[in-house]
C-alpha cells in the first residue's frame, strides 16, 4: 500500500484510501464546472457499491493537498492491478515490460474508473496557483512510484493545461481519438438533419422511419422523473449487453445503479425505447449544463437501426432540446461519424520510472502521435457533414 507525505511551501500532500476520508462539500468545492464524473457522489458510489476495490483491481489511493486545514487540491487516484476499464490501452507496454524483466503491475492511475470522458483530473481551489499545484501533484506521483517500486503513473483523459504542467515534470503525452457531436446553434432535430450531406441525410431519415414503423417510441427520462425501477431496468439492459459480448466485462453492480438513483439522478438521463408499453432498449447518459455523455447501452429485443436511434439520434435530439453544446458518445466506433459525430483528440499523460523502458515508450509515442494526427485528418476528410458544419 502506498504511503507518502511531501511538503511544498505551506502545502502538504497525502494519500487517502477512500473518498469517505474527504468531506463531500470540500471535494465538490474543487470540482466547479468540471464533469459530473469528478463529483464526490459518483466516485464514492463506485467505492460503496464494490465496483472499485482490491477484488476488482482498482484500489483507491486519492491524492489530497491541504494548506493548513483547508483542502486546496485533489485527484482521484487508483493503484491498478491490471489495465482493464481504462480505455487508454497499454497492454503492449505491459508485455514489453515483462520481456524486459520489469514488473508493470501494479501501476498508478489518475482518472475516473470505466469513464473515457475528458475533464479535470487535478481539482484545484479558486485563488490558488493551478499550474503550480498540478506540477506539485505530478512530482508527488513520480516520487510515490519510485519510492514504492511502482512501474509507472498515468493520467487519463486530461485537459490541455494539465498536459502542459505535467510535461514540465517529466510526463509525456499520448493522444487518441473520440467522436463528438457539436451543437452548431441548432434549435431542432431538423436543423441537425440539415447539417448532413444530402445522401447521408436521407439515410438518417430512413433509419428513423424504420423505428417508428415498427411501433417503437423513444423518450428521455431524467432527474426527478427517474425511479428506482428505471435504474434497475437499465442495469438489466447493461448487464445483458455485457454478457452477450465475448469480450464483455461487467464493471458496474446493481448496487452502483441503486446508489446513483439515490444521490446522483439529477445528472442522469436515460433514453428508453418502448414497444407495446414495455422497455425494449435504453442508454445510460450523464449530463451537466453543457454536455451529455453517453455511457451504457443495452437491448432486450433486436430491431434494425434501434441502436443508432437510441444511442445517437434521440440523445442528440434531447441535447438540442436542452440547449446543450455537445454530445460525447464515449470510446471507439468510427460508425459514429455516419451520425454526425466528428473526430476529436483526447490526451493522456504517462510517467515511467525505469529509464531505459521510459525512453522506449517515449519513442513509441512520438510515432503514435503522428499516426493519430494523420488518422484524424483522414477522418475529417470523410465527414458526413456539409463543409460549413465541419471542424475548422
Amino acid at each position: 500500500m502506498l504511503e507518502s507525505r511531501a511538503m511544498a511551501d505551506e502545502s502538504t500532500i497525502r494519500v487517502v484510501r477512500n473518498a469517505a476520508e474527504v468531506e463531500r462539500a470540500d471535494w465538490d468545492g474543487l470540482v466547479g464546472g468540471g464533469t459530473p464524473f469528478m463529483k464526490w457522489d459518483w466516485l464514492d458510489s463506485l467505492e460503496q457499491s464494490g465496483c472499485v476495490n482490491e477484488k476488482t483491481g482498482w484500489l483507491p489511493h486519492h491524492l489530497v493537498v491541504e494548506k493548513g486545514n483547508k483542502l486546496i487540491a485533489a485527484a482521484p487516484m487508483y493503484l491498478k492491478l491490471h489495465s482493464q476499464g481504462e480505455f487508454v490501452f497499454d497492454y503492449e507496454w505491459a508485455e514489453a515490460a515483462h520481456h524486459a524483466g520489469i514488473q508493470y503491475y501494479p501501476k498508478m492511475l489518475v482518472g475516473v474508473p470505466f469513464t473515457p470522458v475528458t475533464g479535470h483530473r487535478f481539482l484545484t481551489a479558486q485563488g490558488e496557483d493551478r499550474r503550480h499545484l498540478i506540477r506539485f501533484m505530478g512530482q508527488a506521483l513520480a516520487k510515490i512510484a519510485a519510492d514504492n517500486k511502482i512501474s509507472s503513473a498515468h493520467v487519463n483523459f486530461c485537459l490541455d493545461d494539465e498536459r502542459k504542467a505535467l510535461e514540465e515534470v517529466g510526463f509525456f503525452a499520448r493522444t487518441g481519438i473520440q467522436f463528438h457531436w457539436q451543437n452548431r446553434g441548432f434549435n431542432s432535430f431538423g436543423d441537425y438533419l440539415a447539417s448532413f450531406r444530402s445522401d447521408r441525410r436521407n439515410k438518417v431519415k430512413r433509419e428513423r422511419r424504420e423505428i417508428s414503423q415498427r411501433g417503437i417510441a423513444i423518450r428521455a427520462v431524467e432527474g426527478e422523473e427517474l425511479t428506482e425501477r428505471h435504474l434497475r431496468t437499465m442495469f438489466r439492459l447493461y448487464k445483458g449487453h455485457v454478457d452477450r459480448l465475448y469480450y464483455g466485462r461487467q464493471y458496474l453492480t446493481q448496487g452502483f445503479f441503486d446508489e446513483i438513483h439515490r444521490r446522483f439522478r439529477a445528472n442522469v438521463c436515460l433514453v428508453l425505447a418502448e414497444r407495446e408499453g414495455k422497455v425494449i432498449a435504453g442508454t445510460f447518459n450523464v449530463r451537466d449544463q453543457t454536455a451529455m455523455y453517453g455511457r451504457y447501452w443495452g437491448a432486450f429485443e433486436e430491431h434494425p437501426f434501434l441502436h443508432f436511434n437510441v444511442c445517437y439520434y434521440s440523445a442528440i435530439e434531447h441535447s438540442i432540446g436542452m440547449g446543450l453544446e455537445r454530445f460525447e458518445a464515449g470510446a471507439g466506433g468510427s460508425f459514429k461519424q455516419l451520425r454526425g459525430l466528428d473526430p476529436e483528440h483526447t490526451t493522456s499523460m504517462h510517467y515511467i520510472v525505469d529509464g531505459k523502458f521510459r525512453r522506449a515508450v517515449e519513442r513509441y509515442l512520438e510515432q503514435e502521435r503522428e499516426m493519430i494526427r494523420q488518422k484524424r485528418e483522414l477522418l475529417l476528410d470523410r465527414s458526413q457533414l456539409k463543409p460549413e458544419y465541419q471542424e475548422p
